[in-house]
């Protein structure tokens, strides 16, 4: 039996190097269940308002699940991808990357099956046209824990990546029907690929300037 692997990062850097993983995701490793639920279980230690615990995680392995997951991904990916971008200014960091970050995200659009696995993380509760107190307080009890998950799989040389084009259009519900989850009663926050990744070197990523968008007391 493999040694489960552990690379010994300090929290900071954890926090500093969890990045969405697209091409770097080793699409022929196996990946152990057991692992998944070490990390999902670290996840639970979340946040969550009211102490309500009201989320809930899909993995899929079945290929055929997996395949159609990714159709669906894909043909709502060829809409987003068509939306206009954002013009940022010269010198931007953002707009730096954007060849690259786009590249990479065809790249997952093609590829999305090929992971061991993929996960749907959900919360109880339809969020349609609720006001933003609900809605926040909702995702609040949901995407701290995804995020803890993300962060559980770079300790254990693993990665992800955070998507949410599969929700658009009817993108949601044909996932739901498809994997059975309960349309009318749960939301789905996402669908991430799970796998070891192609060596564990990642680094801090470029961001904007501090200044540019910490505010004390005013905006």
């Amino acid at each position: 039996m493999m040694k489960r692997m552990k690379l010994n990062l300090s929290a900071d850097e954890v926090l500093a190097t969890t990045r969405s993983v697209r091409k770097r995701l080793d699409f022929d490793r196996p990946v152990e269940r057991s692992v998944v639920e070490e990390c999902i279980e670290l996840a639970m230690q979340a946040p969550t308002g009211s102490t309500r615990q009201g989320w809930h995680c899909i993995v899929v392995e079945d290929e055929a699940k997996k395949k159609r997951l990714q159709e669906i991904y894909s043909q709502n990916f060829e809409i987003y991808a068509n939306f206009p971008g954002r013009d940022y200014p010269t010198g931007d960091s953002r707009a730096e990357r954007q060849d690259a970050v786009r590249d990479s995200a065809f790249y997952l659009a093609d590829n999305f099956h090929r992971a061991p696995l993929l996960m749907i993380p959900a919360i109880e509760g339809r969020l349609d046209n609720l006001p933003s107190f609900m809605t926040a307080s909702a995702w609040g009890s949901l995407l701290p824990a995804v995020w803890s998950f993300m962060l559980a799989l770079r300790e254990r040389g693993m990665g992800s990546a955070w998507t949410t084009i599969h929700l658009m259009n009817d993108g949601e519900k044909e996932a739901a029907d498809l994997l059975g989850i309960p349309f009318d009663a749960v939301s789905q926050g996402g669908l991430f690929p799970i796998a070891y990744t192609i060596g564990t070197d990642f680094k801090p990523a470029k961001r904007e300037p501090l200044a540019n968008v910490l505010h004390w007391d005013k905006w």
